[in-house]
């Protein structure tokens, strides 16, 4: 999902857009299905994006939205559709590959049943061999034979060496896809899915060993102002500027992530408060004093900031609590003023 429509269902606008959604799929007499409700959300809130210029061609043209159509269309442009079919595709190779090799194991495996024969033959033969045109007849047939089996075993493993390298290139394949499919394509940070995967496996961590884990959440101040006053498009490099200063600041373990819209997220396993707290603020304190300038014109967009809020895993302590909790922190730097970090833990202190 482009950056502009995750905008478009952010905020209290969103619901406006919910209606014009309803009424144009009635319009158009397309069945509500939830994956018709996200095509027509691109075709809506991105009109002039591919989804969107393709929705609406097919609409002046008359065509009907038929559940096929809305498959094509998914498998085209969404990136769920275009995961779905590279799955297929690899499914595909593979089933291809195995078919092959074991079409050349089963060839070799009767070669070898043929050559064991032929042995049991050629002992028979020489117990009742009579002078040597007899036994140079039996050897004949058993080099021959050898050959044979030779040739297969051959043929077998260059088909193995061939099948080898193919399911290795599949296996790099996938992982790419996995990568792509785990990953914001915007700003080259984990996605929303990437996140919550990583965030569950870090808390069963953090239980299991009995080490520290905290979770920062962050969003760019005034987002939405920044982007009704110069465009979409800086909005995006902004978006990928902040997006570059998390990245850098989560080196492994740290993780980095698109939380949705202007909003970004990460995690620090076995650090203590006091790091987390210096890492955020050097981030904030690096965001807000650069002066940014808009690429195609070099005009000058002042500064934008960034406010935050963290808090620190409670043992039993789940995944969804915590996130509440750094959400409840990032509220409270909002509400103070932005342009602030704020720790869970000392807003429950002083409460």
């Amino acid at each position: 999902m482009t950056a502009k429509v995750e905008t478009a269902l952010r905020g209290p606008q969103a619901y406006d857009l919910a209606r014009r959604i309803i009424e144009a799929m009635e319009s158009a007499n397309v069945w509500p299905s939830a994956l018709n409700f996200e095509l027509w959300t691109h075709y809506l809130a991105e009109p002039d994006g591919a989804l969107g210029t393709e929705i609406a061609r097919l609409l002046a043209a008359g065509e009907r939205f038929t559940e096929a159509t809305a498959d094509m269309l998914a498998a085209e442009y969404l990136p769920r559709g275009r995961l779905t079919e590279e799955i297929r595709d690899a499914g595909r190779v593979l089933d291809r590959e195995l078919s092959s090799v074991a079409a050349a194991i089963s060839q070799a495996h009767q070669t070898q049943s043929a050559y064991g024969k032929t042995l049991e033959g050629a002992a028979t033969s020489m117990e009742g061999a009579d002078g040597a045109p007899a036994l140079q007849t039996i050897v004949t047939s058993l080099t021959t034979a050898t050959r044979r089996v030779q040739r297969e075993n051959v043929t077998l493993e260059k088909k193995l060496e061939t099948s080898t390298k193919e399911v290795a290139k599949l296996r790099e394949h996938l992982e790419q896809v996995r990568r792509d499919a785990m990953t914001d394509a915007l700003t080259n940070l984990a996605n929303r899915k990437a996140f919550d995967d990583h965030l569950e496996a870090a808390c069963r961590q953090s239980e299991e060993m009995g080490t520290a884990l905290t979770l920062a959440v962050l969003d760019i101040d005034n987002f939405k102002a920044f982007n009704d006053t110069w465009g979409h498009q800086t909005g995006d490099q902004v978006l990928r500027y902040v997006a570059s200063v998390l990245g850098r600041v989560a080196k492994t373990p740290r993780i980095a992530a698109r939380y949705g819209g202007e909003e970004f997220a990460m995690i620090f396993p076995m650090e203590s408060m006091s790091q987390v707290e210096k890492a955020l603020e050097g981030i904030r304190k690096e965001i807000g004093t650069r002066a940014l300038r808009r690429r195609s014109t070099n005009d000058e967009l002042g500064t934008v900031t960034l406010s935050a809020g963290f808090a620190h895993r409670h043992v039993g302590e789940s995944a969804v609590n915590l996130l509440e909790r750094a959400d409840a922190a990032l509220y409270v730097s909002k509400r103070e003023g932005r342009d602030r970090v704020t720790s869970a833990e000392r807003l429950q202190t002083a409460a």
